[in-house]
């Protein structure tokens, strides 16, 4: 018996398959036919290519942008992966002047930002570990407290971390986790609930004249944990004075020193830290902590504005303990988005 051919004749010239490879084949003629024999191609497209490098330059070395002006750099360092959105852009313009120098061009920021962020789009998420944390700013005008800790509760977080807490909200939140948390500490406007005895609790001066930040002794059943909650001051970008942050900044070294000292190996870091792990102005804190986002999280883990979240100002670090996974928490009535992390406790009882 003849071998048949399963091939679905089409009503015009060929067969499925081939129909499928001529459509393609028109697409490609269409879009590139104009290039063959155009000696253009080369010559044409000067300032995109140009932008192209402008742009792998500044993500490649953005840690050299000058402060002095507006903070220039750290507002580029908060916002660095969505330089990304310009690539497409740029592709577009090169496609549409015909240049093929603009196309190799876009080889360069395309490179920079996967070596950036490549390693934040594929998921690095782990199994295991004996301590889950979370924080979340609750944010002091949110309209239902009680709503807004029964959703962080719901994490299943051993440790949980508030930030900017009215004093009259204080007693709505101690209400509404006293079933999932025994234990709690509130200094100023930040505190910590936790499943495990708390010691050693006190305010941390990070130079404001009101406290945002604390430091606690988690007795977890794997060993002592120093846990700090901190809120560094807002951040603004005003038209006249650019990315003004030196009150966030002059915070930041006093936390990072506060940090530097601790004695216990063992040491998370939860809190609002209004800037992010490129941000140099952190570099106090980032210098000696990992993000566990950055170590063990899936995606970007942006997590302001709640409403649509453009930046991780909201960290979780951590010293002598080992991210396993970490990600974002549903929206609550605040205008951030709590996080969370697994760590593993025991395994890095001496660690750095």
């Amino acid at each position: 018996m003849a071998q048949q051919a399963f091939l679905t004749e089409t009503d015009d010239d060929g067969s499925g398959p081939e129909r499928a490879k001529n459509r393609i084949r028109r697409l490609v003629d269409r879009l590139l036919g104009g290039w063959r024999g155009d000696r253009r191609i080369w010559r044409r497209g000067i300032v995109p290519a140009v932008l192209a490098v402008l742009l792998a330059l500044v993500m490649l070395l953005h840690s050299h942008i000058p402060n002095r002006v507006g903070n220039l750099g750290s507002l580029t360092e908060t916002f660095l992966p969505w330089l990304g959105l310009l690539v497409p852009v740029l592709l577009v313009l090169a496609l549409v002047r015909r240049s093929a120098t603009a196309l190799i061009a876009l080889v360069l920021p395309v490179a920079v930002w996967l070596n950036l962020f490549g390693g934040l789009v594929t998921g690095k998420t782990g199994g295991g570990g004996d301590l889950t944390v979370a924080t979340h700013n609750v944010n002091a005008d949110n309209p239902d407290p009680t709503a807004t800790a029964r959703k962080v509760a719901a994490s299943g977080a051993d440790v949980l971390a508030l930030e900017e807490l009215k004093a009259s909200a204080v007693p709505v939140y101690e209400r509404a986790l006293a079933s999932a948390y025994k234990y709690h500490a509130v200094e100023g406007t930040v505190g910590v609930w936790s499943r495990y005895p708390l010691s050693a609790v006190r305010p941390v001066n990070i130079r404001l004249g009101w406290t945002r930040a604390m430091r606690a002794t988690v007795a977890t059943p794997e060993g002592a944990v120093a846990v700090y909650v901190a809120h560094m001051p807002s951040v603004r970008v005003k038209m006249n004075a650019g990315f003004t942050a030196s009150q966030r900044d002059q915070s930041a070294n006093a936390l990072g020193a506060a940090i530097a000292h601790e004695k216990l190996p063992r040491v998370v870091l939860l809190g609002d830290l209004n800037g992010t792990m490129n941000d140099r102005s952190l570099g106090a804190i980032t210098s000696q902590m990992r993000s566990t986002q950055g170590a063990a999280g899936s995606g970007f883990g942006f997590s302001w504005p709640a409403s649509f979240p453009m930046a991780r100002i909201d960290q979780i670090m951590v010293r002598g303990v080992e991210p396993v996974s970490s990600w974002t928490l549903p929206r609550t009535g605040s205008d951030h988005l709590p996080i969370a992390a697994r760590v593993k406790v025991t395994t890095s009882a001496t660690g750095s």
